[in-house]
């Protein structure tokens, strides 16, 4: 099922209700808004860049304890690739510098 993206006043709604001091809290059920916590995450990761697991976790941990459900779902929802030994950041918003 198709949703419409969110406005920039709903993206901010649902990481204020998601997040704690930077800290996932809640993992929204509506994939739009899941995709806006999941796009947050996938931020902290430089596009380009081959992480292992033990990479890609220390990363992760700064946001949850549930490291392998936030892993798959950055996997299942393209924001992050992997082979057998890598992961790479393939999807998300980037920060542009003037």
């Amino acid at each position: 099922m198709w949703e419409e993206p969110l406005s920039e006043r709903d993206r901010r709604k649902v990481l204020k209700e998601c997040l704690s001091d930077g800290r996932i809290t809640a993992l929204p059920v509506r994939r739009s808004e899941r995709m806006v916590l999941l796009d947050l995450v996938a931020r902290a990761f430089e596009p380009g860049v081959r992480y292992t697991e033990d990479q890609v976790n220390a990363v992760l941990r700064r946001f949850t304890a549930d490291l392998s459900v936030l892993r798959h779902c950055l996997v299942d929802e393209g924001f992050m690739e992997r082979d057998r030994s890598r992961y790479w950041r393939c999807g998300g918003t980037v920060d542009l510098e003037d």
